[in-house]
């Protein structure tokens, strides 16, 4: 996700870091390349010159200048500014004083409309929130038919009606909702390969029968700046509320969920970050601007570690990291629970300082790696576990062959274990724990 752009900006970062003082000349440099990374990543160039003059101006302030560490109060202004350029703050849906709150799904055809209707009404569902899905594409065939397949995979119920009529639909669809007390009603509508007045005519008669609470675009990542300008044609002829960003997972640019809040002014809520139905999170811009700039993601890792962790335990985790009295057997449960979290190049993208230049993403992470690691980790002693400097050369031979792994990737396992203990003590990383130090205040 946005590994170019994240690539890019890190080498910038990294350059202001080698510098012992901020001067008019290194910030010149700096942030020729910063503009340079973001109009690669094709990002909108007013976008980009709005960021540049933004960073510029607070950069050359007095309290940078005069700060003990001016770098990193550079850092912090570029961080501030990529949330403020994605949107400052999560977003909520809109929600309807009576029931049932009614959600319209816009968006061209093949930017995923249709599954992420059930990805929405899923997330949903995890919150104890009811959802019934209705399709009011017309005009494609099996439309309806490949909803209903959707909502069926997902657990979901489906609103089936042939009426041709939509504002015999929509009343039908109303009464069915209010006579089952749904809390939302999810309706999909019809795309085309491109904007044209037909399609636009059609998703204004939708609206107008439908009366939503909430009119969400669905844009595709991956078309950069198409996906700006299409948003933009909506929400000016059509009406959008907000949008959801799909297939960011794929997206290793960033020009669309760069742009799209600043061109349109409308949130991004929700983002789809894969093809499972459970592949549809909250967007948070403070996270994937700390994402993007190399400082991970750990807010969202523990969220989505939540729902299979002990609350219990995961307190007591937060609170061990924060004492800095995290050990290698945390370290074996953390290895353990990843193998819940799904592939791990996005598990260790995750992680601060790591992504995928880290020690455990060069081990390439798949399942089977995972094993091996924990294998060579359950091969030490009590004794080791708990003090691993007194692992000299002939306990790391003992530990290899109890593990049936090299002596290099002992070695590489203790490495990664102190890289992360490091991490931990980083103050961006603490004021993320602090937050996370009581779960139950989380749900």
């Amino acid at each position: 996700m946005l590994e170019t752009l994240s690539e890019r900006l890190g080498k910038v970062l990294r350059y202001l870091r080698g510098e012992v003082k901020i001067t008019e000349e290194n910030m010149q440099q700096a942030l020729k390349e910063i503009r340079m990374s973001l109009l690669e990543a094709d990002v909108n160039f007013k976008v980009v010159k709005k960021f540049i003059e933004s960073v510029r101006s607070q950069a050359a302030g007095r309290d940078v200048h005069e700060s003990l560490n001016p770098t990193q109060q550079v850092i912090k202004i570029v961080q501030a500014e990529l949330t403020a350029m994605l949107g400052s703050e999560n977003r909520e849906l809109n929600r309807s004083p009576l029931k049932p709150t009614v959600i319209m799904l816009a968006g061209l055809q093949g930017s995923g409309k249709t599954t992420t209707a059930g990805k929405l009404a899923l997330l949903l569902k995890g919150q104890d929130k009811s959802s019934l899905l209705c399709s009011f594409d017309l005009k494609r065939l099996a439309a309806g038919e490949q909803l209903e397949a959707v909502a069926r995979d997902s657990g979901i119920h489906y609103f089936k009606d042939d009426s041709a009529d939509l504002a015999e639909r929509a009343r039908r669809l109303r009464k069915a909702a209010l006579d089952t007390g749904y809390d939302y009603v999810i309706a999909d509508t019809a795309g085309r390969l491109h904007i044209d007045g037909e399609l636009m005519a059609e998703l204004r008669r939708v609206k107008e029968v439908l009366q939503p609470t909430e009119t969400v675009f669905v844009a595709d990542a991956l078309t950069g700046q198409d996906a700006v300008n299409s948003t933009q044609a909506f929400a000016e002829t059509v009406g959008v509320d907000s949008i959801i960003l799909t297939k960011l997972d794929a997206d290793a640019r960033g020009g669309a969920a760069l742009s799209i809040v600043s061109v349109t002014g409308r949130p991004i809520k929700f983002i789809g970050t894969g093809e499972k139905p459970g592949d549809l999170q909250p967007f948070h811009p403070g996270r994937l601007a700390s994402k993007i700039l190399g400082m991970g993601d750990m807010l969202t890792l523990i969220e989505k570690a939540q729902k299979d962790f002990d609350e219990k335990q995961a307190e007591a985790l937060s609170r061990r990291m924060l004492e800095n009295e995290f050990g290698l057997d945390d370290f074996l449960a953390q290895l353990k629970q990843m193998e819940k979290l799904g592939p791990m190049d996005e598990v260790m993208a995750m992680m601060p300082n790591l992504g995928f230049k880290g020690s455990l993403a060069g081990l390439q992470m798949d399942p089977k790696r995972l094993r091996h690691l924990m294998a060579v980790i359950e091969s030490m002693t009590r004794k080791e576990r708990e003090n691993p400097r007194i692992i000299d050369g002939r306990r790391r031979l003992r530990i290899s062959r109890g593990s049936g792994r090299p002596v290099s990737e002992v070695n590489q396992v203790l490495k990664s274990y102190q890289e992360m203990k490091k991490s931990f003590k980083k103050p961006f990383f603490r004021k993320m724990l602090k937050k996370f130090d009581n779960f139950s205040k989380i749900r």
